[in-house]
């Protein structure tokens, strides 16, 4: 009883319901994240490069509207109005994504949810960590992760479910895309009425608004180490065009990209709180480790039965890396610059996995499928090594 009430403590209304908001929306992007490179290549006939491109250029515009949202945030003082404007935004690019006749409509598709996710996900991450005592923040991005990634797992389930009821030989992609808007539109919709704005520190009357803490040196150093790794993580459109490449049908492609979103959603809330008892950098040493092991066996992969493996220990970089790192983030940055931190950290790395995405497009067409998984994994050793001797060097308390 007292393992579960540990387990429970720090999960504040807030933090419960924007679990719930990107478990939603998760359901809604993933529905077409899988569908939407075989769209492009199959129906639409862009090549590799292409579907590099757009991915690139998506994250690309995330990566600095993250930025950008973050500093708006803590200027405004306020979060919740860039969380909503955010979420709406993603909502309204799955109907847009219907239209598309060429790969450039798919293009603007993409890039009108990434405003969205740009706009909302500084704001909402630091939303989060004003929702909770710092002691559970691993705690708290652990169960944000794993109710998003719950969302991504059941997303392609609801997708395969629909392609069901459809012609094997030519299934509408086009009405999965319309389906994905409802979800969408549902979470936008808890986000609206159940999640709070966090209290703000009240300011006697006629008093100047303080001047924001800079960002540390500590925060900068962490930044730079994870970016070694951001170069080499690509988007995940290549792991599912490599089991493509290995013989999957597009059930199968579904059934495995599914399978490591559930292994994901499952370990990700006791990840982070792991990382709150042994250490967030450690921790996160751990889904480094993993990564690199997992992309050398992408590289190497010829059989199907490989490649559901893979898949499922990919799961454990997800729940050791994404969640525990944004808690790493708030403890190198002060309440006043938190947004703003979160959209630098993301914004950074965000911006090199555009080039990671265009270079594995790259190295795929040029040189060998098996290339981005190879320079991938030397990205990830490399910034796991960095990161663990300095936090050897700075001994680090959380």
């Amino acid at each position: 009883m007292g393992f579960l009430k540990d387990m429970r403590a720090g999960l504040t209304r807030n933090v419960t319901f924007m679990g719930v908001v990107s478990g939603l929306t998760d359901i809604s992007s993933e529905m077409l994240y899988p569908i939407v490179p075989i769209f492009l290549t199959s129906v639409l006939g862009a090549p590799m490069q292409v579907v590099g491109l757009i991915e690139g250029v998506a994250e690309a515009t995330a990566s600095l509207l993250k930025i950008a949202g973050g500093r708006l945030s803590d200027r405004a003082g306020k979060r919740k109005p860039f969380v909503v404007a955010g979420y709406s935004l993603s909502a309204l690019s799955k109907p847009l994504l219907a239209l598309a006749a060429t790969w450039h409509f798919v293009l603007f598709s993409r890039f009108i949810d990434r405003v969205g996710k740009g706009l909302r996900t500084s704001a909402r991450d630091a939303l989060i960590a004003g929702s909770v005592e710092k002691e559970h923040w691993g705690k708290a991005f652990g169960f944000h992760r794993a109710m998003d990634t719950l969302g991504a797992a059941l997303g392609p389930l609801a997708a395969l479910a629909i392609i069901h009821f459809m012609p094997a030989e030519k299934p509408d992609y086009r009405f999965i895309f319309m389906a994905a808007f409802i979800p969408a539109l549902l979470g936008v919709f808890v986000l609206l009425y159940f999640v709070r704005e966090a209290a703000a520190a009240p300011r006697l009357p006629g008093e100047a608004p303080a001047v924001r803490t800079p960002m540390t040196s500590d925060f900068k150093v962490f930044v730079f180490l994870y970016a070694i790794f951001a170069l080499g993580n690509s988007s995940d459109v290549f792991l599912i065009m490599k089991a493509k490449a290995t013989g999957f049908t597009l059930t199968q492609v579904i059934l495995a990209y599914t399978g490591y979103n559930l292994v994901y959603a499952l370990l990700a809330a006791p990840a982070g709180w792991l990382s709150d008892k042994l250490g967030k950098i450690k921790t996160m040493a751990f889904g480094f480790l993993v990564f690199a092991a997992v992309y050398l066996g992408f590289a190497l992969a010829a059989k199907a039965w490989l490649v559901w493996v893979l898949f499922a220990l990919y799961g454990f970089y997800g729940a050791f890396n994404e969640g525990i790192a944004k808690a790493v983030v708030a403890h190198l940055s002060a309440g006043d610059n938190r947004a703003s931190a979160m959209g630098y950290f993301q914004g950074v790395t965000g911006l090199l996995s555009f080039f990671a995405s265009v270079m594995a497009g790259l190295l795929w067409d040029r040189l060998s499928p098996s290339a981005p998984f190879v320079a991938g994994a030397a990205c990830a050793f490399i910034s796991m090594s960095a990161l663990v001797l300095w936090t050897r060097k700075r001994k680090f308390s959380f």
